[in-house]
């Protein structure tokens, strides 16, 4: 069975880092690119970054310079490192690759 499973969201203060995971498993080789998206409640879900199968990332505006990420292929497992983090930041985060969407891990910033 294919699937994405991603982890490690949760409730930080603005200004404040989380890291989220994303652990692929059956037949999907993480090191095909891994996009990052993101939905607001209310809102459309909106892409914030991808990782190239050759290591490249790319970032959407609203996140360049405080989300970086990386990949760990040993592990078949896509990091999002979040840091500076603010309130319009909270949504239900994604990842995707192969066209296969994992579940979303729920990221809320508040005081």
């Amino acid at each position: 069975q294919v699937q994405l499973v991603e982890s490690g969201g949760g409730l930080v203060q603005p200004g404040g880092s989380l890291r989220l995971s994303c652990a692929a498993s059956g037949n999907i080789v993480i090191g095909s690119p891994v996009g990052w998206h993101r939905q607001a409640p209310g809102k459309q879900r909106e892409w914030i970054g991808k990782i190239a199968g050759g290591g490249s990332t790319y970032y959407a505006d609203s996140v360049k310079g405080r989300f970086t990420i990386s990949r760990d292929n040993a592990k078949n497992t896509v990091y999002l490192q979040m840091n500076s983090l603010k309130p319009e930041d909270t949504a239900v985060y994604y990842c995707m690759t192969s066209g296969v969407w994992g579940q979303g891990t729920q990221v809320t910033v508040s005081s």
